[in-house]
């Protein structure tokens, strides 16, 4: 029996959703890794959502980014946000800690104030990823119980 891959979990827990929001969660990963080389991936298949945490190390309170999968669209967090310069006010949120922009259309990650404030999430991390660290990714949790993957059909 051959052993199964983080990558290939990953995988599988994407394929549980439509294939609309699977795509665009590929997608918003790829152009995530692209940008923060080194990261350490932590994958938490949750109950409300799929979560894919960048950060230095294998310690969640250190993520800087993470994307959130949920059953309509995926969101992209800046998990040290709150206090980030955000002149725009492109991101969302209330919150003390965490701020997020809806990935509803991905060409929001090329947008130039989107890379301008990742790039300085990045200089402003708790600890910073050493982009010539060797990445990987961890599965960190998979919750027993989770809400469905896919939208309810309408009636």
């Amino acid at each position: 029996m051959e052993a199964v891959t983080p990558k290939q979990q990953l995988e599988k827990f994407l394929s549980r959703f439509s294939p609309e929001v699977a795509a665009a969660a590929r997608k918003a990963l790829a152009i995530v890794r692209k940008r923060v080389p080194g990261a350490i991936e932590i994958v938490y298949d949750n109950y409300n959502a799929l979560a894919i945490g960048f950060g230095p190390s294998e310690r969640a309170s250190e993520a800087i980014f993470s994307i959130a999968v949920y059953p309509r669209y995926a969101n992209l967090f800046f998990l040290q946000g709150a206090k980030l310069p955000d002149p725009g006010k492109r991101l969302q949120g209330s919150g003390n800690v965490a701020r997020h922009i809806r990935l509803e259309n991905l060409d929001v990650l090329d947008d130039s104030e989107i890379k301008e404030l990742m790039a300085k999430a990045l200089l402003h991390g708790k600890v910073p990823i050493d982009p010539k660290q060797r990445g990987k990714m961890i599965i960190k949790s998979v919750s027993a119980k989770q809400r469905p993957r896919r939208p309810a059909k309408k009636r």
